[in-house]
């Protein structure tokens, strides 16, 4: 188990190895309005921190985002990791304040480069991988104003006032689009995952127990059970996923989210819940019980390695988490606060992945292979009991027929006394054959016979039965089933199903 642990888990170590490596794949917009030095002094930043290990700055043209309202909603749309823009004229107000006088007592330093960022998406890593570099990125653009001389006029500047705003031209302003900074947000794309998962599994095996010990499948029909296992299952996902919602919001720590995030996150992973049990189903009932496991250890391994990092910083073969119901991608709309109103795609939801899609045909499938090998089942026990019967029945007319030929040959053999002693040897004939008749009834050695047949029998019926018990259990298993104690009168069965 520790080796199976070990190698499952592997691919979330791979998945974050070198991860800051892939970092120049976080794309940030970068928007001039002022065509200044300043735009200047960020490019010529930029071209000194490009590398692998930072963010991609897209210099985009004012005219694709004509207000920074354009750039807020390209960043809630996740087109953007983040953008970063120049306010308009902001190069002529920092050459007027390094002339000192008042245009230097007015001049705001935080009213010249703005950050948008959502920090709701994926915060551990867009702390890192956007606001610091960013920061990083500000500072030197600072320097590089300072060696470039920007404005020109750094040898007049003769006023205390100008010389503290050259000292500090600019201050990044933060746009957070919905501040996330609790530590709780470690788990929501790790543990409340794990959790979903350990609490299908459960409820799997609970249901598999009350199947199984109640014969349902043998005795309602595949489409009812379908119906009815479907909305079983979809309640308990819906009572499962608002307990760990109602978990997240016990901890969030002064959040700024509300009654309608909460909703929108309740269906989100009522969705994702609901989706894991039926794969859960699908690994059970199709692959051979020595798989399961390993299959689900590896289900809950990849569905978090998926979940973990943005694709962006996980190597390109990692992209195969497409195929997982993922609930960490459509997140972020239901916990964004105003951005979720201007935010129109995401990436992969719970139904457009492929694995997510597929999950419920083929448990829908699998309930109509388990009540297919359940009938077979119950046929099987029906003949062997038939059988027993007929064996038995058998057994009690053959020994019944001996009983009465022993007496019959008796009863010819003392039909050719004389006359002469037929009354007493009649009296006598008459305990002879009652003697006799009790011999045979009783006799050691037909009693022994008797008994090793009926051995012989019932060891072959009992061979019998289990050989077809591995035939079906090899064909078809009904999945993790737990010990439900519910009384099962079997008087109540019928010959067809309902």
């Amino acid at each position: 188990m520790a080796l199976c642990s070990s190698s499952a888990s592997s691919p979330t170590a791979s998945a974050l190895y070198q991860q800051t490596e892939h970092t120049h794949n976080i794309h940030i917009a970068f928007v001039d309005y002022d065509g200044g030095a300043i735009g200047a002094s960020v490019r010529a930043a930029y071209e000194s921190l490009k590398g692998n290990n930072f963010p991609t700055l897209v210099d985009a043209a004012p005219d694709a985002f004509p207000v920074p309202a354009d750039l807020r909603s390209a960043v809630c749309d996740t087109r953007y990791w983040g953008g970063l823009y120049v306010s308009a004229n902001a190069s002529s107000r920092l050459e007027d304040a390094l002339g000192g006088g008042p245009p230097a007592l007015a001049y705001d330093p935080s009213d010249v480069m703005t950050l948008i960022w959502n920090e709701a998406r994926y915060s551990t890593v867009a702390d890192a991988a956007v606001l610091a570099n960013m920061q990083t990125l500000v500072e030197a653009a600072r320097v590089a104003y300072s060696r470039t001389d920007g404005t020109g006029r750094l040898e007049r500047i003769t006023s205390p006032e100008a010389f503290t705003v050259l000292a500090s031209p600019w201050k990044l302003r933060q746009d957070d689009l919905q501040p996330t900074s609790q530590g709780s947000r470690a788990i929501y794309n790790t543990l409340v995952i794990i959790l979903i998962l350990i609490q299908e599994f459960f409820y799997l095996g609970a249901i598999n127990g009350l199947y199984a010990n109640l014969k349902i499948y043998a005795r309602v029909h595949p489409s009812r059970v379908m119906v009815i296992r479907f909305l079983l299952s979809a309640a308990y996902c819906l009572v499962g996923s608002v307990c760990v919602t109602g978990m997240i919001w016990a901890f969030r720590a002064g959040w700024d989210v509300g009654a309608l995030q909460f909703g929108q996150s309740w269906m989100v992973l009522w969705l994702f819940a609901h989706l894991n049990f039926q794969v859960i189903d699908v690994f059970t009932i199709w692959l051979p019980v020595p798989y399961v496991p390993m299959a689900l250890i590896s289900w809950v391994i990849m569905n978090v390695t998926s979940i973990l990092l943005p694709f962006e910083l996980s190597p390109a073969f990692y992209r195969l988490g497409y195929l997982f119901p993922r609930t960490r991608s459509t997140r972020p709309s239901s916990t964004s606060g105003p951005a979720a109103a201007t935010r129109t795609c995401a990436t992969p939801s719970p139904f457009s992945s492929p694995g997510g899609s597929s999950a419920a045909p083929l448990s829908a499938l699998g309930v109509f292979r388990r009540s297919h090998y359940a009938m077979l089942a119950e046929e099987a026990q029906a003949k062997q009991f038939s059988e027993r019967v007929t064996t038995a029945l058998a057994l009690e007319r053959e020994r019944d027929a001996k009983e009465r030929r022993q007496q019959q040959q008796q009863r010819n053999e003392k039909g050719a006394e004389d006359d002469g002693e037929a009354a007493s040897t009649t009296g006598a004939g008459t305990m002879t054959s009652a003697s006799g008749s009790g011999v045979v009834g009783s006799s050691p050695g037909a009693d022994d016979d008797d008994e090793q047949r009926l051995s012989r029998i019932i060891t072959r019926e009992a061979r019998e039965e289990q050989r077809l018990q591995r035939n079906l259990s090899r064909n078809c298993h009904f999945g993790p089933a737990f010990g439900v104690s519910v009384a099962n009168d079997d008087s109540s069965d019928t010959d067809g199903r309902n």
